[in-house]
């Protein structure tokens, strides 16, 4: 073979190497080198008695999520899943069930797994759409819908039946999970949460709790406020996907009662005290309204569901408490637990 044509050939075969080369980095994204991207995992477990700290890895927010776990008291049985979401802040503070009531104790008796998720402070636990400066990443849905539950599945050889509760901002919350992924969860209670958030009051509502509050920003969630994704989060517009999820709704009046006073008054001595118990009052009271027109949106889809309109009280714990009380038959149905 001629000289020219050995060139030639040498020359054809490398340019197929390096479209070969430059084709696999186009089809697979970034460099030929690049690391997978790493799955989520529970990644540490430590026990403590009935209870297991575990530490569960989402791929999607790229870092690891403190979940407690109280397991019953008899663990060779497999047990459904009880998902208790905390307050506003998360549970990395004071604003949840462990600290504020004493509901662990009382579903101590009950053959169920109680899982109690630790962050998310702020975030609604939804999707958000970017990165936020103060509250960081937040793909909180994505982590409850999709992640988690067939890692606790495998971690707790649980029966794979889940109920959900949350309170207060989660009690939003609760219903998006319901909607983002229907049966799921078989049973949800929702205590003084504001189903609304695409309508105007609704979106103040969320914006009180996100940025006043938390300091985080909305539009990092959300988008503008002539956003689509408002709407598409809105429980009460995305009634119909609650269809064959037990439901159980509560919520008060605003009204104070002696005791609602007392706690107020007494957790924060002087005008703080004055001011967080007229908050409770404004707060509840329109949770309330929206409570009422999430009733009104299922009844009109003949969409059946349990509610607790208490004649009176503010926005905080003790009515939460009964509220888990008063909801735990549904909750128990859901699970396939008796009540």
């Amino acid at each position: 073979m001629k000289l020219t044509a050995l060139r030639s050939t040498a020359t054809l075969r490398t340019t197929v190497v390096a479209l070969a080369a430059m084709l696999s980095v186009s089809l697979h994204g970034g460099t030929a080198s690049a690391e997978p991207q790493k799955p989520s995992a529970v990644s540490s477990i430590t026990k403590d008695g009935r209870t297991w700290h575990l530490k569960v890895y989402s791929a999607a927010m790229g870092t690891d999520v403190a979940i407690d776990v109280q397991r019953p008291a008899d663990e060779s049985k497999p047990a459904p899943n009880l998902y208790m979401l905390n307050g506003l802040d998360g549970g990395e503070g004071t604003a949840s069930w462990q600290a504020q009531t004493n509901a662990l104790q009382w579903l101590s008796d009950k053959s169920v797994n109680v899982i109690q998720p630790i962050g998310g402070r702020g975030s609604y636990y939804t999707d958000w759409l970017e990165p936020d400066p103060a509250l960081g990443v937040n793909k909180w849905k994505t982590f409850f819908t999709e992640e988690l539950p067939p890692l606790l599945d495998k971690t707790l050889q649980s029966t794979g039946r889940n109920a959900l509760t949350g309170l207060s901002t989660s009690g939003t919350s609760v219903l998006q999970l319901a909607e983002a992924k229907p049966g799921l969860f078989k049973s949800v209670a929702a205590y003084s949460g504001c189903a609304q958030i695409a309508d105007p009051a609704g979106k103040q509502f969320v914006k009180l709790a996100t940025e006043t509050w938390a300091g985080g920003n909305t539009e990092n969630m959300y988008g503008p406020d002539n956003s689509p994704l408002w709407a598409e989060n809105d429980p009460v517009i995305n009634a119909e996907k609650l269809r064959g999820t037990l439901l159980y709704v509560s919520s008060g009046s605003g009204i104070p009662m002696l005791d609602d006073v007392k706690y107020y008054l007494g957790s924060s001595p002087g005008p703080s005290g004055a001011v967080n118990l007229s908050l409770g009052v404004i707060i509840e009271a329109a949770v309330n309204g929206c409570t009422n027109n999430l009733k009104n949106r299922l009844d009109s889809l003949n969409i059946p569901a349990t509610y607790q309109f208490n004649p009176v009280g503010t926005h905080y714990w003790p009515y939460w408490e009964e509220a888990l009380h008063n909801s735990w038959p549904m909750l128990a149905q859901g699970m396939e637990l008796p009540h």
